[in-house]
This record gives structure tokens, sequence and C-alpha cells, in this order.
């Protein structure tokens, strides 16, 4: 009893509590007086545990041998419930290296840190690696990183067992400092019935803010998730059976073959004008088949009102975009997409971005030397020679003389840094570029000359992209803001602001009225283009968001990390429908298929792939589980290039898919 009453005492003098160390003092000389005091009121088992985290505030040993206890536990249990186990070994043991760090035991610090960082290596070695730079107490709060891992919770999926058998062991071992880790820093969403399968690890373990419940909060908000009414989709779907048949006889004499024609007349004479949507089925189907590629998705999708102010769009283009719309391949996972590959060749590890227009007609490339080059692949074909030496940059150089004076590519000058982003207008006739330099830069591709250039960011801008109807275009940069803008202004319109680090890529809606954006904090967030309002939140990725792609019917968000994960959302809720787990390298670009069918993936493993969105989106766990592995069944194909890195994809009006990369001998 003296003991723990010293243990007391001496806690709160640590504290700094001196009026109620006199009183507990004075309470307890009063007690001794009276001869009240009865140690058989007194629980021996909470007297141990009071001691232990008294003698715990200085004996750092407890940190070490507590975890190596824990952990030698958890390896040791059965195989059923280990993977469940293993999950909460990373928390506890970044905070206990913080804890120790706080308490200011830099060198135990650091050798529980060495100890122990192997086990965790393979699947959080980033984070790790910024863990090595916490030196001294004051860098826990001054680095970013560390202070938002304190002050965060992680989300743990445990079944009942298994978190009734690490209950009891903590308790039976008295493993106080250990449980006081896991209650302040681990929230557990147990689950009855058997554990989770190993597959659904990047499901199960999510490290979140301590804003959590403001990110439930913000989930709840309405977002209005629809395409744009009275949009060219809309008035093709209004319009088909009319335009069909005139522009499926223009179709078939201009663009397919003779036996492909009769083909499609036998389909037309079977299903009618009014019918024409049915010919989605038919693979062959051309100008008639009257049928959007967004057929299933699109059409369903609900319609909303735009809130930001539209450009109008002239009648040339109007009618060369519905035909693009009538005239577009019906994709599914039977039917996959034709792909055209752009490979720069010999660029140095010069090349930093590439960008293709929608119709695939041209082609740049971003470079370190602060240069933007435009390629018109039309050009290309008709000077003659190999593809790969044309859109070769040194190469092109050296033959500028030889050329007559003329470069088989565009150069645009003007950025003092290197180019980090492009994007070009839906028509191609403007082209967008941001750089290090903080700025971004407009330029007409019809007159080959730089129009505007916009100053705002503090900071490298790592992504800009032009809105689905052009005129209005997002930056993200390294000031940890996106920003909304219009071609007419040189200031942005909006300032988007809420992410805890570097906003590394932006993503439209299909409507305009809402812009996702993804971060190296490792969260997705979707807002209000016209109020700037955050609407989203969306957890789970363990790496820096990289690319974002966005479903043709606004319903689904598709988003690729640095670690090779990508991860299928539910706009309407803000939840995770499932992770797609197959790059072994940064996925640096996604691409829905206008139809929204098919997602395709580029990733720096060198590969594109291709993945069934429907099954993704639509499978109930209980098959994925029996499945094995869930992915396979919606991966549907790889496309390997020779040793090129896949920078950027984009599916045309018509389906075909367009990638670019630059060839790598280091790969």
């Amino acid at each position: 009893m003296e003991d723990l009453d010293k243990a007391v005492v001496t806690y709160l003098k640590k504290k700094g509590f001196t009026q109620t160390e006199q009183i507990f003092q004075q309470e307890q000389q009063t007690i001794n007086n009276n001869n009240a005091t009865d140690a058989s009121l007194l629980d021996p088992d909470l007297t141990k545990q009071i001691l232990t985290f008294s003698q715990s505030e200085n004996i750092p040993a407890l940190y070490q041998d507590g975890y190596s206890k824990l952990r030698a536990w958890t390896y040791g249990s059965l195989d059923l419930y280990k993977h469940e186990l293993l999950r909460v070994l990373y928390p506890v043991f970044i905070h206990c290296f913080m804890d120790l760090i706080a308490k200011g035991h830099l060198q135990e610090a650091r050798a529980f840190f060495s100890s122990f960082r192997e086990d965790h290596e393979m699947m959080h070695s980033r984070d790790l690696i910024k863990l090595e730079g916490v030196l001294s107490p004051s860098h826990l709060e001054e680095m970013e990183f560390a202070h938002s891992l304190r002050q965060s919770k992680v989300s743990i999926k445990i079944c009942q067992y298994s978190y009734e058998i690490l209950l009891q062991y903590l308790h039976k071992t008295q493993l106080i400092t250990m449980l006081g880790i896991i209650n302040e820093h681990i929230d557990f969403q147990v689950s009855p019935g058997q554990p989770s399968s190993v597959s659904d690890d990047a499901e199960a373990f999510s490290l979140v803010g301590s804003g959590q419940d403001a990110a439930n909060l913000i989930n709840q908000k309405e977002i209005h998730w629809g395409l744009l009414e009275d949009s060219l989709e809309d008035r093709l779907d209004k319009a088909g059976g009319l335009l069909s048949d005139s522009e499926k006889a223009d179709g078939d004499a201009k663009e397919v073959e003779l036996d492909e024609n009769k083909k499609k007349s036998t389909d037309g004479g079977k299903q009618g004008g009014p019918l024409k949507k049915l010919k989605k089925d038919k693979v062959a189907g051309g100008a008639g088949k009257g049928a959007r590629g967004e057929g299933d998705k699109a059409a369903a999708a609900p319609r909303v009102k735009p809130e930001l102010a539209l450009p109008t769009i002239s009648a040339d283009v109007e009618n060369s975009i519905l035909e693009d719309l009538r005239n577009r391949v019906q994709l599914s996972s039977s039917t996959l997409p034709s792909v055209c590959f752009y490979t720069f060749i010999n660029t140095h590890n010069g090349l930093n971005c590439t960008s293709i227009s929608h119709d695939g007609s041209l082609v740049a490339g971003g470079f370190s030397d602060s240069s933007l080059k435009v390629w018109d692949v039309a050009k290309l074909g008709r000077m003659g020679s190999s593809m790969q030496n044309e859109i070769d940059p040194a190469l092109s150089e050296n033959n500028v003389g030889s050329n007559g004076g003329k470069r088989p590519y565009t150069l645009y000058q003007g950025h003092s840094g290197p180019v980090y982003s492009a994007s070009f207008s839906p028509m191609g006739d403007f082209l967008l570029s941001s750089s290090s330099d903080s700025t971004i830069r407009l330029w007409s591709t019809k007159f080959n000359a730089n129009v505007v250039c916009y100053k705002g960011h503090n900071y490298p801008v790592w992504d800009v992209q032009f809105s689905p109807v052009g005129h209005y275009f997002a930056s993200a940069s390294h000031d940890r803001t996106a920003r909304v803008w219009s071609m007419d202004r040189v200031q942005p319109l909006r300032i988007l602001a809420g992410h805890l680090s570097d906003v590394d890529c932006v993503q439209w809606h299909m409507n305009c009225n809402y812009l996702a954006t993804g971060s190296s904090d490792k969260t997705i967030r979707m807002w209000d283009v016209q109020t700037g309002n955050c609407m989203r939140i969306f957890i789970g990725h363990r790496s820096s968001i990289l690319s974002l792609a966005m479903s043709p019917d606004g319903r689904y968000l598709a988003s690729g990390d640095e670690d090779g994960t990508i991860m299928m959302w539910d706009v309407s809720n803000g939840r995770c429908i499932t992770p797609l787990v197959g790059h072994t390298s940064c996925v640096w670009s996604l691409a829905f298929s206008c139809e929204g069918s098919l997602l395709a993936s580029g990733s720096a493993d060198s590969t594109v792939k291709l993945w069934d969105v429907n099954a993704s989106a639509k499978q109930p766990k209980t098959e994925e589980s029996k499945s094995g592995n869930t992915n396979r069944l919606r991966s549907l194909k790889t496309l390997p290039t020779k040793s090129t890195p896949v920078y950027s994809l984009r599916f045309s009006r018509r389906n075909l898919l367009f990638a670019a990369g630059a060839l790598s001998a280091n790969v």
C-alpha cells in the first residue's frame, strides 16, 4: 500500500499537480490516523497495474519488452487468425517509437525502431522513411506526417474471436503500455463470423486522422452525381431514331467494307429505326449503333442542372461530336478495345508527362528542360519515315536543317522550369501546361503560340486538367491547394484548401459541378466547384494518390496510388467499392471507357491493364471470398510493353484506347 501511495505522489509531482498532491497527502494522513485502511478492499491486480504504469513513465524497456511479447504472441497464433492480428502490430510499433521520442528517450527509440522496422518494410516502407526523420520531441509537432499520426486513430477490421483473444492476452500478461496504445490509437471494427480473407487486407486497414467523424459527417452531404441535362448525349438519345438511317448509309459508304455493309443492312432490317439501341450488342454495328456508348449506365443516370455558366458549342463542333457518338464501338468484358500506343524514344529521362487529344491526332510531351512539344500524328504519317525516329526529340533537333527548317513537332517555349502536366481542350484547339515555375500556360494549337500565363500558385504545379466542356480548368500544387480557373481570367475562381500535403492530381466530374483531388496525404476529396465546399473525403489508400478517373455516368471514381493499388469509390456515399490489385508499381494513369463498362490503368510497371467495372462494382463479397483471388475476376487483360512505363491513357469518343510513354532502359 505504501508503494502505491508513493507511486501516486511521484506521478502528481512529475505532472506539477501541487495542489492535488497536498490534498492527497492530507487524506492519506487522515486515513492513517483513523486506522481506516483496509488493504483487503484493494484489488492486488489493480495495484500491480498502477505500479507498472507508474514505472512505465521512466523505463523505456517496457515498450521494448511489451512490443516484443505482443509480436511473438501474434506470430505464434493460429494461421486462421494470424493475418488479422498482424494488422495490430504496425500501429502499435509506430506509436511505441513516437512515445519514446516524446518522452525524451531518443537512443532507446532509435534502437527500438531499428530492431523491428524490418517487419513492416514491405507494406509501409514509405512511412518508415518519413519516420526516420523524427529525431527529437519537437519533430513530432513540426513534421506534419508525424503530427497527423499522433492525432490519428487506425481503423482495423477484425473478427469477434480475434478481438477477444487479443484483449484476453493483453490483460492476462498485464501489458498495460501496449493496452494503452491500442485503446488510444486503434479503432476496431469488430465483425461476427469467420475472419476476413488475406486478400481483404487493403480494405481492412486504414490510417485516418482524428477528423474521421468529421469526414463521415461530410460524406453524408447530398451529391447530385448525374449528368447534365440537355447534353449532347441526351440530344442523341432523343434524335437517334430519326437520324440513324441516313447517318448509317453515309457511314456504310465511307468507313466499312462491303461484307460489313451487308451485315449492317441485315441487322438494320431486323431491328428497324426505332429500335436502334438494341444494336449495342453487335460488335460490327457502325453509324447506326444508335446506341451511345454509355448505353446502360449513362442513359439511366439522373440529370442535373449546371452550376457553372457553360460555354456555347458551335454547330460544326456539335455535329463532329455527335458523329463520333453515333459511331462509338460498344465495349464489354468480351469486347475489348483496340489500343494505339505512342512510344517516345531517346528521351534520356527528360520526359515528365504526356497528353493525348480526344481524337488521338495530337500528342504532347512535357520535358525537364522546360519545353513542351506537340506532334501531329497525321503529319508524321505523311513524312514516310518511321514513327519512332520522328517522335525522337533528340533526333529531331539534329534534323532541323535537313527537314527544310521544319521540325516534325511544334516546340512551345515559355516555362522556366520542368513541365509536369499537359492537358488538351475537348476539341484540341487549346493546350494547358503546368510547371515547377508555379505557373500554368495556355497555348493555341491553331496559332502555335502562348495565349495566357496564369499565376496564383506559390509552388510547383503538379497537375492541370481541362473540364469536360472546356473553358474551365483545374490545377493541383505543392502548396496543398487545388484551384479552379477559367480561360478568360488570370486569377483563380476558387481555391480549394483542406489537404494536409501536396495535391498531386485533379479530375473533373462529368457534370462539371464537382472536382476530385488526390493528395500525398493518402486521401481524395471531392469539392463543390460553385461553393468551394468539400463534399466527400475518400479514405483507404496507403500511399500518395497519383491518378484519378471519373466514370461516364458520374457515379464512380477510380483512384490509383504509388503502391500500384487502384480503388473504386461510390461517389453517392463515399465508400470504397473494391480495391483492384495487380500492378507492381505506381499507377500513373486511369481512364474509363465511354460507356463505363471498362477501366484502363497505366503503370510504371510498363503494363496497361483492363478491368471489368461491372464485376468490380456488383460482385458480392461472399463470392469474392469463395474464389480466393478476387482480382482475377475483375482483371480482363494485361497488355505489356517491351520496356515503356505508361504515362497517360485516353479513350477516344469512339472508344479507341490511346496510350503514351517513354521507352526506358532501366525498367
